[in-house]
């Protein structure tokens, strides 16, 4: 398949690039981890020495597309398409690799829940799922071709809903322009939000509790249990067969699971999947 391509504008989801050519390890973790990283790979590192590490932190279905793909431009240059490690919120992301007979085996090791990003205090008066089918609510919506999220956020109209809801967000509103998808939910949202351009968006817990660690004027409308998806939001990752730097894969593969790597996760919201 043809390689996608990076906009320049995706520049903050791809880190060290200095070390593209030679590094030690690479990694393609699923882009609503992007906050975690710096303090992860920090840890990381202190434990294990690996110093030159490439990752990137894009949606994990561009992230997809650029290992089947074999690479991906960004800014006129290609970039690897063999990560050692790749992480989804998708499980059918890990099937497909696994029928091409790209990985092995995969595993959970974390999990998320959906939110509704508003501006501070809430102006548009939303308090459900069900205010987003109202004409006057703009929604930035993340894109379901590139944005594992999306199939949730999705699955959260349908329950609170039915097929009705799902449509009147997805077709009828997307078509007056009420509905803006984004490429790069967890970057877009929160500007889409402040600036004015949109009233809402789901997103995942982390992505409120980040914003509002940077001082950005936003909040988070709880959807309930019922609907927040917790139970079934799982983070899976995997190490590539043949890829460039196995055994400092597997060194990875078992920081993540270790409790100095989990209660970081859990420090920026999200709900760890091992228990110490």
């Amino acid at each position: 398949m043809e390689m996608p391509i990076i906009p320049p504008e995706r520049e903050d989801d791809i880190h060290n690039i200095e070390f593209v050519n030679n590094a030690e390890l690479v990694l393609f973790m699923a882009g609503n981890q992007f906050m975690v990283m710096d303090e992860l790979i920090k840890a990381f590192q202190g434990e294990y020495g690996v110093e030159r590490i490439f990752y990137e932190t894009l949606p994990p279905g561009l992230l997809l597309k650029q290992i089947l793909a074999g690479g991906a431009i960004f800014k006129g240059r290609t970039l690897p398409g063999k990560p050692d490690v790749y992480s989804s919120v998708s499980e059918d992301a890990m099937r497909v690799l696994k029928e091409r007979g790209v990985i092995g085996d995969y595993f959970v090791y974390l999990h998320n829940r959906i939110v509704l990003m508003v501006p501070e205090g809430n102006p548009a008066g939303i308090k459900s799922v069900l205010d987003l089918a109202k004409d006057e609510i703009r929604i930035s919506q993340p894109n379901p071709e590139n944005e594992d999220i999306a199939k949730y956020i999705i699955e959260m109209y349908s329950k609170a809903g039915g097929e009705g809801l799902v449509r009147k967000i997805m077709e009828e509103k997307r078509e007056k322009g009420t509905t803006i998808l984004t490429l790069v939910h967890h970057r877009e949202t929160p500007k889409r939000i402040l600036s004015g351009e949109a009233d809402v968006g789901p997103v995942w817990a982390t992505e409120v509790a980040y914003a509002r660690m940077r001082g950005l004027r936003v909040e988070a409308v709880e959807v309930g249990e019922e609907l927040d998806q917790r139970d079934r939001v799982n983070y899976y990752i995997t190490k590539l067969k043949n890829c460039p730097n196995p055994a400092n894969a597997e060194k990875f593969l078992e920081f993540i699971k270790s409790e100095k790597a989990q209660k970081i996760y859990e420090k920026y919201g999200f709900v760890p999947h091992f228990k110490f």
